[in-house]
């Protein structure tokens, strides 16, 4: 069975940096685990990687789509394991979408429901609560945790699969067997006011970077992602709210994501815990990478 790294955790715990380190050492290769990183023009807002940041390290699954293109976890299972399959390196998955990772490391299975075309016009007048609730009634195994009430688009298709299917999602899920041999390596920060401080640090350096422009730009083209940091603005360019509204409004989802990821990855996947030590990142560092050298089992040069 085939060794697999997985870095993850709460968004702006610093996945991100401390996956590049490690892959230069390891001679690896990183897989994105993020659902909006795989979009091209969806640069700032989603904290991808630059260039720069890469250091030469092989990124997969950034900048492969146009925002108007479907990507669901269907087709992240396909694609990672297409990649890691082919590889000879060592692999390493970073991301905070923990649906997407999970279902690369374990054995996942997916059936494909018909899409119904009608289903957002049948539904367009249930608010957020409503809808959530139309699907607990019908779905009464439906676990609450997986999916939250505002996400409409995953509760419309847990809606769509039940209906179709007469099946629950909960069982689209058969087996939790891993499909590799996975290291799961999840990045903390007690400290949770400390983490909140570095949440809303980045978004304010999201804004220094040039994201009120970038989602502007996408805003004209009329594309309108429904992803964090890009939500929040559009309605600001209806003029519906104030700027400082909206730039709050994007802290304090994100604060709500990480809240929800922390809980996702300690309930749902067998992780590796290792405290971020921010005084001294290099450290961190090495007690992961003394591990991963361990596990890959194979000598690093």
């Amino acid at each position: 069975m085939k060794r697999v790294i997985a870095i993850v955790g709460p968004t702006a715990v610093g996945k991100t940096k401390i996956s590049i380190e490690l892959a230069k050492r390891l001679n690896a290769e990183i897989i994105s685990g993020d659902s909006v990183a795989v979009y091209k023009k969806l640069d700032i807002g989603s904290a991808k990687p630059t260039a720069k940041e890469m250091q030469g390290i092989k990124h997969y699954l950034i900048d492969e789509l146009q925002p108007c293109e479907q990507y669901d976890v269907m087709t992240f299972q396909h694609r990672a394991r297409q990649i890691i399959d082919n590889s000879k390196k060592p692999m390493i998955i970073c991301g905070g979408t923990g649906l997407y990772i999970k279902s690369v490391l374990y054995n996942y299975e997916f059936e494909a429901p018909k899409r119904d075309d009608t289903l957002e016009e049948r539904f367009k007048d249930f608010s957020n609560e409503e809808l959530f609730n139309y699907l607990l009634k019908i779905d009464p195994e439906f676990d609450t945790a997986r999916i939250h009430m505002n996400n409409r688009k995953r509760v419309l298709r847990a809606i769509e699969i039940k209906e179709s299917s007469n099946e629950s999602i909960e069982h689209f899920n058969k087996k939790n067997e891993p499909y590799y041999e996975p290291y799961i390596v999840y990045l903390n920060i007690s400290d949770r006011d400390l983490l909140y401080k570095r949440i809303n640090d980045r978004v304010d350096e999201m804004f220094a970077n040039g994201l009120l422009y970038e989602v502007f730009s996408l805003y004209k083209e009329g594309i309108t992602p429904n992803a964090i940091g890009y939500k929040e603005l559009i309605p600001f360019f209806n003029k519906e709210i104030t700027l400082e509204t909206a730039t709050d409004n994007i802290k304090q989802n994100s604060r709500h994501l990480a809240k929800r990821q922390m809980t996702w990855f300690r309930t749902q996947m067998d992780t590796h815990f290792y405290e971020v030590n921010l005084d001294n990142i290099n450290e961190t560092i090495d007690t992961i990478y003394k591990d991963l050298k361990e596990f890959l089992s194979w000598n690093i040069i």
